[in-house]
C-alpha cells in the first residue's frame, strides 16, 4: 500500500482533526528529511504538524546553531565539538548528504533561519531545546526579533536552563524521562509552563495526580503510546510519525466513547540472527486483527508498506466489511528484512466510512498503520553468553559480545572486534546507554526479576573500520534502539532466567 504523503493520503490521516494534543514533528521530518534541517522542518509543517521540535548548540561565538549532538560527527560532514567551530564554517557544512543524495549540501542551520519556517498568519509551535544555560540569551534575541516569545517552549533537561528561560520570559519545559514527585513539586514551585517526558512517562504515581503545568511528552510513536497521548489527553507531543500520529489523533476524535486497544492488532517478529547469516531477517507466520472501533460500519482494505528493505508478503491486500465493534482475523506470510536494524514494516488499514454517520462526522476514511516490530531476546544468565552481532553489510566481519549477570549487574565485555580499530562496547539497559573501551558493568533495575516482559536492551560494538577510516564510527549492532540515529529501529529485550 502506498504511503508517500499526498495531499490524499494527507486528508485520510488527520481528518481535518486539529489540536490539542498539538503535534510536533521531532528534529523535523526525519523520516524523510534528515533531521534538524531546514528541509526537515519544512517537510514536517508540510504535512500538517502544529509545529517543530529542534535542538540548538552553540558556536565558538556562542551563536545557536540547529543541532542535536555536541559533535559534529553523525550528521554532517564536519568532525569534533560543535562549540570548537567558528559560525562561518558550521554554515558551510553539509548536514544532508548523510541521509541521502538528493539533500547533499544542506546546510546546517541558524537558529534564526529555522524560526522563519511556516506561515506567519499561524505561527508554528516551536519547541527548542537547550542543553546549557549560555544560550539562553541569544535565543530571546532571536524570538524578540520575530515576537514569537508565546509561540516558543524553552525546553530543558536542566533546571538552571529552565530557570533562565523563565526569568527572560519564555515560556518553558522541564524535560526527565519519567514523572515522579521531586519534579511535580519542583515546576509548581518555580512556576514551570509545562513538563515534558518520554513516550511512557507518565505511567507512574505521580503521573495519575493533578499537575500544574501543562503535560508534555517526546518521542511518542508507537500506536499505543500515541492512543494513550491522545487519550489522556496531553497538551501535546512531538514525535517521529508524523503521519500516525495524526491518524491516531483523528481516530481518537471520531472515536471518542472507544476504550478498546489500538485497532490494528499485529504480533512482534521475533529475530534469531544466530540461526542464519547475521541479517535482520526472518520468515514469519503472522496473525493480526483489525478492529472497527467507530459506531458506525465500515469497509476495510488491508495492507502491506514497506519503509527499507525487501519484504514478500502473501495474504495480503485484503477487504471486509465491518460492523462497529467486529474484530476480524488477518493471517500473513512476512519473509525477508534488511542487513541493519532500521524501520519496520508496517500493516496498513484504511477506513472507509459506509454510514450512516453522525452530522459532525465530515470525513469519509481514515488511515491506520502499525509496526510489525522486529525483536531479539536475551536471557540474563550468571553463565557467560556470547551474543553476536549483525553483519551491517554485505561480506562484513561479525562482532561478538559476551554477556553475563551477577548479581543485580550485568557485565558486558568484548570478545571479539570483528577488526575495527579503537572498538568500545555500547550498551543499552532499559532506559541507561553505556559505553566502554573493553566492556562496562550496568545496574539492573529494582524490580527487574519480576518483569515477565523484560526491558528494553540492545548492545554493540563500534569503532573505525580500516577499509572506509573516513566514513565517521562503524558499528556492528545486535539489536536496534541505539543512538545512532532516528531510524535505528527499535530495542530488543533482556529478560531474567526463569
Amino acid at each position: 500500500m502506498d504511503l508517500e504523503p499526498d495531499p490524499a493520503r494527507l486528508a485520510e490521516r488527520n481528518a481535518g482533526v486539529q489540536g490539542p494534543p498539538w503535534i510536533l514533528g521531532h528534529r523535523g521530518a526525519p523520516r524523510l528529511a534528515p533531521e534538524n534541517t531546514l528541509s526537515s522542518l519544512r517537510t514536517a509543517l508540510a504535512l500538517g504538524l502544529d509545529g517543530v521540535e529542534f535542538d540548538v548548540q552553540p558556536s565558538r561565538e556562542g551563536e545557536p546553531v540547529v543541532l542535536h549532538d555536541e559533535t559534529l560527527d553523525r550528521t554532517t560532514n564536519g568532525r569534533g565539538p560543535v562549540v570548537e567551530h567558528p559560525l562561518v564554517e558550521l554554515l558551510g557544512l553539509d548536514a544532508g548528504g548523510w541521509f541521502g543524495k538528493r539533500f547533499a549540501n544542506e546546510p546546517l542551520p541558524h537558529l534564526s533561519d529555522a524560526l522563519e519556517v511556516g506561515e506567519t498568519a499561524r505561527p508554528p509551535i516551536f519547541m527548542i531545546e537547550l542543553k546549557t544555560v549560555g544560550l539562553v540569551d541569544a535565543v530571546v534575541e532571536q524570538l524578540a526579533r520575530r515576537d514569537l516569545a508565546r509561540s516558543v517552549y524553552l525546553a530543558s533537561f536542566h533546571r538552571s536552563v529552565v530557570e533562565a528561560a523563565r526569568d527572560a520570559g519564555l515560556r518553558t519545559m522541564l524535560l526527565a524521562v519519567h514523572a515522579d514527585e521531586d519534579d511535580r513539586a519542583y515546576v509548581r514551585r518555580e512556576r514551570i509552563d509545562a513538563h515534558g517526558v518520554a513516550a511512557d512517562g507518565w505511567r507512574t504515581a505521580a503521573g495519575e495526580l493533578d499537575w500544574s503545568c501543562e503535560r508534555w511528552a517526546w518521542s511518542v510513536d508507537l500506536p499505543e503510546d500515541l492512543l494513550e497521548a491522545c487519550r489522556r489527553p496531553l497538551a501535546g507531543f512531538n514525535t517521529n510519525e508524523a503521519l500516525r500520529a495524526a491518524s491516531v489523533r483523528a481516530l481518537v476524535a471520531l472515536a471518542p466513547d472507544d476504550r478498546g486497544p489500538y485497532p490494528l492488532e499485529v504480533p512482534e517478529l521475533e529475530v534469531r540472527p544466530d540461526a542464519h547469516d547475521g541479517t535482520w531477517s526472518g520468515d514469519w507466520q503472522v496473525v493480526a486483527f483489525v478492529r472497527n472501533p467507530f459506531a458506525w460500519r465500515v469497509a476495510v482494505e488491508v495492507g502491506f508498506a514497506v519503509r527499507q528493505g525487501a519484504f514478500d508478503v502473501s495474504g495480503s491486500p485484503t477487504s471486509f466489511e465491518l460492523d462497529p465493534g467486529e474484530r476480524r482475523r488477518v493471517d500473513l506470510a512476512v519473509k525477508g528484512g534488511t542487513h541493519s536494524p532500521g524501520e519496520d514494516p508496517l500493516l496498513v488499514a484504511r477506513y472507509a466510512f459506509t454510514g450512516p454517520l453522525p452530522e459532525h462526522v465530515e470525513a469519509r476514511a481514515l488511515v491506520l498503520d502499525a509496526p510489525l516490530v522486529r525483536r531479539r531476546t536475551a536471557v540474563a544468565m550468571p553463565a557467560r553468553m556470547r551474543q553476536v552481532c549483525l553483519t551491517e553489510r554485505p561480506g562484513a566481519p561479525r562482532a561478538s559480545v559476551l554477556v553475563q549477570r551477577r548479581g543485580r549487574a550485568l557485565l558486558v565485555s568484548l570478545e571479539n572486534a570483528a577488526g575495527l580499530l579503537h572498538p568500545r562496547v555500547v550498551v543499552r539497559v532499559g532506559d541507561r546507554v553505556v559505553s566502554g573501551a573493553n566492556g562496562v558493568r550496568v545496574a539492573l533495575p529494582e524490580g527487574f526479576d519480576s518483569l515477565a516482559a523484560g526491558i528494553p536492551f540492545s548492545l554493540a560494538v563500534c569503532g573505525v573500520d580500516p577499509a572506509r577510516p573516513h566514513a565517521g564510527l562503524a558499528w556492528r549492532r545486535w539489536a536496534g534502539g541505539l543512538p545512532t540515529d532516528l531510524l535505528s529501529g527499535e530495542p530488543g529485550r533482556l529478560v531474567a532466567d526463569r
